[in-house]
């Protein structure tokens, strides 16, 4: 039976029920609708820590959540009446080795964290694109990032990580040292433990870069549709897009073409000459400090608001995607646009790097176009509201390349509510894993043969 009371003396971090002052904010989260109220939430301080709140939660019967950034709207990293491993207020640094160019990141860091410490020595790694994005969760889907075209996902990144297992095992995971546990992080998610530290090797990156918004009237989509085909067609490593389908700031519907040339703004307007003559209503765009790079989304990924989202597939051409059709559709279904905000952004990055990686390689499959993101976001705690937000996306995503999207843009936490020796269900985690399947299946029942971690995709044990 478990013992509160020395599981308390023991641990060194802290220990927030819902008597505290601070546990309405211990259980908040990006996505406010994402928030559950957990018994306890366990803000660890190492290691050791994190074997503790491991060792009760099993003892005490309790499902067991890992939060580091907190950024999934799926409630992955929350757990109802359940214990959250939570390593985002203790074990959030970023400490960088610049002659071996790496960087040794706490498993709770946001990435604004490594892109501020990383750029000081002109060296930078693959990120995320929200700055407030948590650096686990990221990494252990895959992760994309504005350097992709030329770095690859996060994961290809990965040199190194300490996991602490499910039977309290504090183990290092790398190409040499527990090789399959390196290869199920990689793009298996938070199925085999919990990761408290992550290296990941970096590049030298420009201390500038060219970025920003430039806004286009839906009138000029016919207009768009060629350029963007001839673009993407012969895209660089070196350069991307996020192009939206949304209201902007001020609630008029447009077109928002998120440009990144990793170069002077001199180059940057040659590079992107064609979208600039087709006369966008508004240009943000400039050369920014590259640190600056990952925040020019934050304004779609606001914290404290309610977010439902999924992802799809890019079609081959943006153009298929990009029409006035599903222009409007999108549109229609966010109303007047005061109460939902819908949007459909094509994350235009480059490809080729991140698949010349061997299929064999990680869990991560190597043959996607690039990805779509689907989302609504909206204000309230009406539960009709989070219904008519799923049925919007839903009727969003019918409009894209069916099949299974990245992973972590999943909408719904899996295996919730299902009794404990319930099977979980496989057919979108197989979707997801497809012949890494039988192998991570392996690994499973290897290091959690209980599947005491199965908030996100949850294999089953061999």
């Amino acid at each position: 039976m478990a013992d509160f009371v020395e599981f308390q003396n023991k641990f060194k971090g802290d220990l927030i029920t819902p008597e505290h002052p601070d546990y309405l904010q211990a259980i908040d989260r990006w996505a406010h609708n994402a928030a559950r109220r957990a018994k306890i939430v366990a803000f660890v301080k190492d290691n050791e820590d994190v074997v503790l709140a491991l060792k009760y939660a099993k003892a005490a019967g309790l499902r067991i959540a890992i939060c580091g950034g907190g950024h999934s709207a799926s409630g992955a990293s929350s757990s109802e009446d359940g214990l959250v491993i939570d390593l985002s207020r203790y074990i959030n640094g970023a400490t960088i080795d610049a002659e071996k160019k790496l960087a040794f990141i706490g498993g709770g860091a946001l990435w604004k964290t490594v892109d501020n410490e990383a750029i000081k020595y002109g060296l930078a790694s693959v990120g995320g694109t929200v700055n407030h994005t948590g650096v686990g969760g990221l990494i252990l889907g895959g992760g994309y990032g504005w350097l992709s075209g030329e770095h690859g996902l996060v994961i290809d990144n990965l040199v190194q990580a300490t996991v602490v297992v499910a039977d309290g095992r504090v183990l290092t995971a790398s190409a040499t040292e527990n090789e399959d546990l390196f290869f199920g992080i990689r793009g298996g998610g938070s199925n085999f433990g919990v990761v408290t530290e992550f290296v990941l090797r970096l590049h030298p990156q420009r201390r500038t870069v060219f970025a920003g918004p430039i806004i286009f009237t839906p009138d000029k989509i016919p207009q768009l549709q060629p350029v963007l085909d001839s673009w993407w067609g012969n895209v660089k490593g070196n350069e991307g897009m996020v192009l939206g389908m949304t209201r902007g700031p001020d609630g008029q519907p447009g077109i928002l073409a998120v440009l990144f040339y990793n170069g002077s703004a001199e180059e940057g307007r040659k590079n992107f000459k064609a979208f600039y003559d087709l006369g966008p209503v508004a240009d943000l765009a400039a050369e920014i400090p590259y640190e600056e790079l990952n925040n020019m989304q934050n304004y779609l990924a606001t914290p404290q608001k309610n977010y439902y989202m999924t992802g799809a597939q890019l079609s081959v051409k943006p153009s298929q995607d990009l029409t006035v059709e599903h222009f409007n559709r999108i549109i229609e279904l966010s109303g007047d646009g005061s109460q939902f905000l819908t949007a459909v952004l094509l994350e235009l990055w480059p490809h080729n790097k991140i698949n010349t990686i061997p299929a064999d390689a990680t869990p991560y499959r190597r043959d996607l176009t690039g990805n779509a993101l689907v989302l609504v976001r909206w204000e309230g705690e009406d539960p009709a509201l989070l219904e008519k937000a799923k049925e919007a996306v839903v009727a969003m995503k019918s409009l894209l390349t069916p099949g299974q999207a990245y992973g972590n843009y999943n909408p719904d936490s899996d295996y919730a509510g299902l009794p404990a020796d319930a099977k979980a269900p496989e057919s979108k985690v197989e979707g997801l894993f497809r012949q890494h399947y039988p192998k991570l299946q392996a690994i499973k029942k290897k290091y959690d043969p209980e599947m005491i971690f199965n908030k996100w995709f949850a294999i089953t044990p061999a």
